[in-house]
């Protein structure tokens, strides 16, 4: 533990005192696309680097991507056509430089993930990479492998690169709290591994930088089409060091879920935008495409736009679920493209060669997260953050489909530079003080998604919203209570920390989305219907108190611009 010294807030999750330690000059959490390219290149540069993360090498969140990867490798395609999409989709809330970054720096950093060995699919005529179109995207730009299985392709290259590099790994592990020294410099990261991995129980890795790639937090919400381990615990890791976080409240809901019934919970079968982007129609159960004259794209239109029309629709028909019809495409073309949507639709009784899929939105990526500059860098001196974990201000309220993967490639290098360019500072170990904030119980998981799901989910009003932090706070102040009244908490262990870090995310997700009142991408208020770019064109910025343990700090920025990244310690800003 450490203390919170000058960007810290001094609480920190109960657990045992570090028993074992290593060395190194980056620790990286998480084995995503953003992390194991962040330590790629850090290795690289002559940077000692160890990976930390919560389960194996190849089982977060990137080897579930199936649609592809987003960049203007096409012939007649552009940067700026990319552009102007990912703008379009992002509803006036995307850094414009950060995007510009993101589609100019993005077509060679996919070139380099194939240079590491990723395979794409290419043309069996012209040998070239071949490219679909996806939600919100003018032109075909996504690249896949393996038809539908392009994320487990690319976390099979960077895995085995990283065998290749020596890379030093430590898996089965679950990040607790940042290290900092006493001027609130970040010093290292403690962990607890679960008993697979090279050590058993609670250790620290001491490091002058720490990237934080640790993914999303899907679990918040009680069905996902994230996996169990997405539970938010690197922005909750970020704000208790006194990080900020922004945009939390726009949570993309995907459009086509595969629909297992009302009370599904859990990881659900994604079915992926390529499909409609092959041509899939969605239609009510009369048949009828809703989609066509709601938007210019129909079934292509950005995310938000095509979860809002299945929500009307089911709304008007008193219906659970929509269908996603693709019979026209054939045997052939199913098993040639899709194998993996085939098989998990087949898996539970549903045959797409036959028959419509029904589908309904489910919880998909956070476009909000812990806010960096345009090197990855937090607010926390020496902590940096890529990939769905951060807010880099690429997707604004909405992200643009398969921009997801190519952020993480492109920031993780990113950081990579600033941290090879500038040799983060020695520190010392840290200094341990006491937690202060009560564990939640293992149960409190699923409360916590259950407040979500029916207060903070793809419909939200003022008096959901209310409903839900009240209930949210109920449980914070339950376990808060019994703390002071016997000085006793949950009993440390991986349950308990991930429902701990799983309700301080949706603590900040709901005050965020109770202070927007408008709608605006993902976020939809029932009772503020329409998008409100003169009041709210705007960031919300949210990070815990330093001196009152159960506050959430909320401000409003002065526009569409983030403020720079301003580290207390220095007179280092973004650039």
């Amino acid at each position: 533990m450490s203390t919170p010294g000058a960007a810290g807030t001094g609480i920190r999750l109960h657990a045992p005192a570090p028993g074992w330690a290593l060395d190194a000059d980056v620790v990286v959490v998480g084995s995503g696309v953003a992390g194991l390219t962040a330590a790629l290149r850090c290795a690289a540069a002559g940077r000692s680097t160890v990976v930390v993360t919560k389960a194996r090498l190849d089982d977060g969140s990137t080897r579930w991507a199936q649609g592809g990867i987003a960049a203007a490798l096409g012939e007649g395609d552009t940067p700026e056509q990319h552009l102007d999409d990912t703008l379009v989709a992002g509803a006036g809330l995307c850094d414009g430089e950060a995007v510009r970054l993101l589609v100019t720096e993005g077509p060679d950093a996919v070139r380099r993930l194939i240079a590491s060995g990723a395979r794409f699919d290419t043309s069996a005529e012209t040998g070239e990479i071949e490219l679909t179109r996806e939600g919100g995207h003018h032109r075909r730009r996504i690249a896949h492998a393996g038809g539908d299985a392009t994320g487990a392709e690319i976390s099979r290259a960077l895995v085995e690169a990283v065998h290749a590099a020596g890379i030093r790994t430590v898996e089965n592990a679950l990040v607790l709290d940042l290290l900092q020294d006493a001027e609130g410099r970040t010093a290292g990261v403690t962990l607890h591994v679960m008993g697979e991995g090279q050590h058993d129980g609670v250790g620290a890795v001491h490091a002058p930088a720490v990237i934080l790639a640790t993914g999303g937090m899907g679990q918040v919400f009680s069905a996902t089409t994230n996996p169990s381990v997405s539970t938010g615990d690197g922005v909750a890791l970020a704000l208790r060091a006194g990080a900020e976080v922004s945009d939390l409240e726009f949570v993309q809901f995907h459009p086509t879920v595969l629909f297992l019934g009302p009370d599904a919970e859990g990881q659900q079968p994604l079915v992926s935008e390529a499909v409609r982007g092959e041509g899939a129609h969605l239609v009510d159960a009369d048949g009828v495409r809703f989609m066509v004259g709601a938007h210019e794209l129909a079934e292509l239109a950005p995310r938000d736009i095509v979860a809002k029309g299945i929500m009307r629709r089911m709304q008007e028909q008193g219906a659970q679920h929509m269908y996603l019809d693709a019979r026209h495409f054939g045997a052939g073309m199913w098993e040639q493209r899709f194998p993996t949507i085939l098989a998990a639709c087949r898996a539970h009784g549903i045959d797409p060669v036959t028959e419509p899929i029904p589908v309904a939105p489910a919880a998909h990526y956070a476009s909000g997260g812990v806010r960096t500059d345009l090197h990855g860098r937090t607010t926390v001196p020496g902590l940096y953050a890529c990939g769905e974990v951060a807010c880099t201000g690429v997707h604004g309220a909405n992200r643009l489909a398969s921009n997801s993967l190519l952020e993480g490639l492109v920031f993780a290098e990113r950081i990579a530079e600033d941290i090879a360019r500038t040799r983060p500072a020695g520190t010392g170990p840290g200094i341990p003080v006491p937690s202060t904030g009560p564990l939640q119980p293992a149960e409190a998981r699923q409360e916590v998604q259950r407040i979500m799901t029916e207060g903070a989910g793809v419909l939200r009003s003022a008096a959901s919203l209310r409903r839900a932090a009240a209930a949210l706070e109920d449980l914070y102040a339950a376990a808060l209570s019994a703390q002071e009244a016997d000085g006793k908490t949950a009993v440390p262990g991986t349950e308990t920390w991930e429902a701990t870090n799983l309700l301080c995310v949706a603590r900040v997700l709901v005050a965020a989305a109770l202070r927007r009142e408008e709608t605006r991408g993902c976020h939809w208020r029932e009772d503020f219907p329409d998008r409100d770019d003169a009041a709210w064109r705007r960031h919300l910025v949210v990070r815990l108190s330093a001196t009152e343990k159960r506050a959430l700090v909320v401000t409003t920025t002065d526009s569409a611009d983030f403020p720079s990244v301003q580290h207390p310690l220095s007179q280092e800003q973004s650039t």
